[in-house]
């Protein structure tokens, strides 16, 4: 299966940074180009810096699990591209955001 949705809400699944063990969140996510992006205000939340420190994560819908490397997007283009395409038509599109990009295996 692949996931066709240019959004979507998937659980986010990234190895405790401090722990080791797989933790999940479910995210609003961007499909876009062939890489799945999830974003958030500031790096400061638990799923982002355990991706940057264990960047083989998982990815949960529709009764299937994917499998991906993820990396901080460091292009304030693409950020501002994937914010848009997250919240189209709305406000916070505009807002600065921190952002990973999964590449599926």
């Amino acid at each position: 299966m692949k996931i066709t949705e240019d959004l979507f809400r998937p659980i986010l699944i990234t190895k405790g940074r401090k722990t080791g063990r797989e933790h999940g969140v479910m995210l609003r996510a961007v499909n876009h180009n062939g890489k799945i992006y999830f974003s958030r205000h500031r790096p400061d939340g638990d799923w982002f810096q355990n991706a940057l420190a264990n960047p083989t994560v998982k990815i949960q819908y529709k009764d299937s699990v994917f499998v991906g490397q993820a990396k901080e997007v460091t292009d304030e283009e693409l950020n501002k591209k994937i914010s848009e395409l997250k919240y189209p038509g709305e406000e916070r599109a505009k807002e600065k955001r921190v952002t990973i990009e999964v590449t599926l295996d």
